[in-house]
């Protein structure tokens, strides 16, 4: 069993009230605390199979342009999420299966690049947009109770779990693979950073705030009791942990490394893109509207039924400019 990361994005960040925020307020935490950001999804080769967990950004999903205001940043282009697969040395057609944290743009975006493979997905999320015509969804209902203290699980392979998470997404999961003694828990967005994983802090991103502080809370029981390594998507946290086989231990937190971004540079194009969902608004397809100028209860009439929220979380949608 070998557990790779395919990395896409690099040196972006998250700050402390978007990391944090999510419980006691944004206005409570310090803005100029910026922790390291990236992009990455896990790919799982057994041996007899190969399984993504996620599959990126879509190919052309532009940068955002950060400034000092900005709650978040997720980082410059390393490649496209397709060129990072290829680079480890696999093909599209020999993916069989895709374990899908959620429904985000960041972590479905490539869904329709593997046409070999069965798309796992929580039953309860198996109707959203993002999934729309896609003819080889498997909605999973976790049949096979509980792992350890989670209480639904479904068996995928030997070694491999899709836990239900709810929160973040109401269809969101987790994927824990076992292997040499170690549990390995590759996540989309229970945390975008490790430091609120020690400090057992939620994020402003989730559709269910008393559901992602069940998950979040049974996530902290699972790594106190057992040997895990924690893998995110959007810190290099994730794969750093995985290449050191790093055990968590939340007594002991790995220091902070800061974020460092130098905004000096960034000039805009007008254009708006959502970091959460992916959504981009181009003025040039909205009657020349500025983003700025537009109202705060408009919605973006497209495909998903996205929201625009200006540059401040509302809902779960952050929108940042682009270049």
């Amino acid at each position: 069993m070998e557990i790779k990361a395919v990395r896409f994005r690099k040196d972006g960040f998250y700050t402390q009230p978007f990391a944090f925020g999510g419980e006691e307020g944004p206005d409570k935490f310090d803005k100029n605390i910026r922790y390291r950001g990236s992009l990455q999804n896990y790919l799982i080769d057994t041996g007899a199979e190969v399984i993504l967990v996620d599959t990126g950004l879509p190919a052309g999903t532009p940068e955002e342009v950060p400034d000092e205001n900005s709650p978040l940043y997720t980082g410059k282009d390393i490649c496209s999420y397709m060129e990072a697969f290829g680079s480890l040395g696999y093909r599209p057609e020999q993916v069989t299966k895709i374990l899908l944290t959620h429904k985000h743009a960041d972590h479905s975006g490539e869904l329709r690049s593997f046409p070999n493979a069965e798309i796992y997905v929580n039953a309860e999320e198996a109707g959203a947009a993002e999934l729309r015509d896609l003819p080889n969804i498997v909605p999973v209902s976790f049949t096979d109770g509980a792992y350890y203290n989670f209480p639904e699980s479904q068996k995928i392979a030997e070694g491999v779990y899709y836990i239900k998470a709810k929160g973040h997404t109401n269809g969101n999961s987790i994927v824990i693979v076992e292997n040499d003694g170690l549990f390995y828990m590759l996540h989309g967005d229970i945390t975008y950073v490790d430091e609120a994983l020690y400090e057992n802090k939620l994020s402003v991103v989730y559709e269910d705030r008393a559901e992602a502080r069940k998950t979040l809370d049974l996530v902290r029981e699972f790594v106190k009791e057992r040997p895990t390594v924690y893998c995110g998507t959007h810190t290099p946290q994730g794969y750093e942990n995985l290449e050191a086989k790093r055990v968590i231990d939340l007594n002991a937190p790995v220091p902070t490394t800061p974020a460092v971004t130098d905004f000096s540079a960034n000039t805009a194009s007008g254009k708006y893109v959502c970091s959460v969902c992916g959504y981009v608004y181009d003025p040039a397809e909205h009657e020349g509207v500025a983003f700025e100028d537009l109202p705060d209860d408009w919605n973006a009439r497209d495909a998903n039924s996205l929201r625009r929220n200006s540059t401040k979380h509302k809902g779960e949608e952050i929108y940042g400019s682009v270049r």
